[in-house]
């Protein structure tokens, strides 16, 4: 175990951990004496029908979620929703490689997948609030492939689904640039298969790691027309690469973002039926809406489009920015504006 202020109360805000006990993984292992971080805002109305799951991306906690898309001014309202923000297994809030003892700390953490986060999310609700139905679950990129495990494997819960910029079953192209993710981490002799002393000491394969990121996470357009200075203040290319894309990353725990980067290569609900991802798909009885980014490279709407035939009643709405995935953030203006628009039409059927 090693230590990360990173992922404490003052860099994350307040949040707090449920004990899942020994959770039994997709992988056949079990991540002992689990603990799954999460942060509410609102109150639980006297039938339990006003929860709403919000789940949480690559690399992001429920911070980034508490402070772009939950307030009385969103669809994510507090004054009329309990809303839910569940972090991943394996982030750095809840149980991952940095903050698990042995023998499954650091390099022997066990191999996740989306199934497990919501293994653990369905345990929270269920034991702790006492929740039997979810008005709607909520999530983009990662956070998306958690809905539509949601959505698959608990259609009885799940009255609305809102997948933001992603797939149900992550494309052949996503696993390659994943891969060259993992391997780009990895390349720094100081990671160590996965026993370092401190993440900064991983700092060259964590640049090269944002460098790829960069190529994709942003739109071409975004490049072009210097967003980088219009949309985040930044004086240069290089003052962006450097003083933004670095910089996020740098901080975090590279196996955390390794843990999350499995999750994220092996998602794919078709799974739950050996394969079939139009009948998994056909599993979902949710009011279901398809939120995907235009210029979004990661989960091309394309891509999206084609999910969404195949679940019966949804509808597509398309976000558009010309930042990419990384619209996800909410820095430009416009984005929010559209996600609450296309949320508050679904919550208000």
């Amino acid at each position: 175990m090693i230590t990360n202020e990173f992922y404490d109360t003052p860099t994350q805000g307040a949040y707090e951990q449920f004990e899942l006990g020994d959770l039994l993984l997709e992988c056949g292992e079990t991540l002992r004496e689990a603990k799954l971080a999460y942060r509410t805002f609102g109150t639980l109305n006297a039938n339990r029908s006003n929860a709403i799951l919000v789940t949480t991306w690559f690399s992001g906690t429920g911070l980034v979620m508490e402070g772009v898309y939950i307030g009385e001014e969103h669809a994510l309202d507090p004054s009329k929703y309990l809303i839910i923000v569940a972090d991943q297994l394996g982030a750095g809030t809840s149980s991952s490689p940095h903050n698990t003892p042995a023998p499954q700390t650091m390099g022997k953490f066990p191999n996740l997948s989306i199934g497990d986060d919501v293994a653990a999310q369905h345990k929270l609700l269920t034991e702790h609030f006492g929740i039997e139905k979810l008005a709607m679950v909520v999530g983009g990129s990662m956070g998306g492939q958690q809905v539509y495990e949601w959505a698959v494997v608990h259609p009885e819960m799940v009255e609305r689904a809102a997948p933001i910029a992603a797939t149900a079953r992550v494309s052949l192209h996503q696993k390659v640039f994943v891969q060259a993710l993992e391997e780009a981490l990895k390349s720094d002799p100081a990671w160590n298969n996965g026993w370092y002393p401190s993440g900064l000491d991983v700092r060259d394969g964590m640049d090269r790691m944002a460098m790829i990121v960069s190529t994709l996470g942003w739109s071409r357009e975004f490049y072009q027309e210097e967003r980088w200075k219009t949309v985040l203040g930044m004086s240069s290319l290089d003052d962006f690469l450097n003083g933004f894309m670095k910089a996020y990353f740098e901080p975090m725990d590279p196996n955390a973002l390794l843990c999350e980067m499995h999750k994220w290569r092996h998602a794919d609900v078709g799974r739950h039926e050996g394969g079939d991802l139009a009948k998994a798909l056909g599993r979902i009885t949710a009011k279901t809406c398809v939120m995907p980014i235009d210029h979004d490279l990661f989960f091309p709407p394309n891509e999206c489009e084609e999910d969404c035939k195949m679940i019966a009643g949804a509808k597509i709405s398309v976000i558009e920015s010309k930042d990419g995935h990384f619209a996800l953030n909410g820095v430009e203006p416009n984005y929010m504006a559209q996600v609450d628009a296309a949320l508050g039409e679904l919550l208000a059927t």
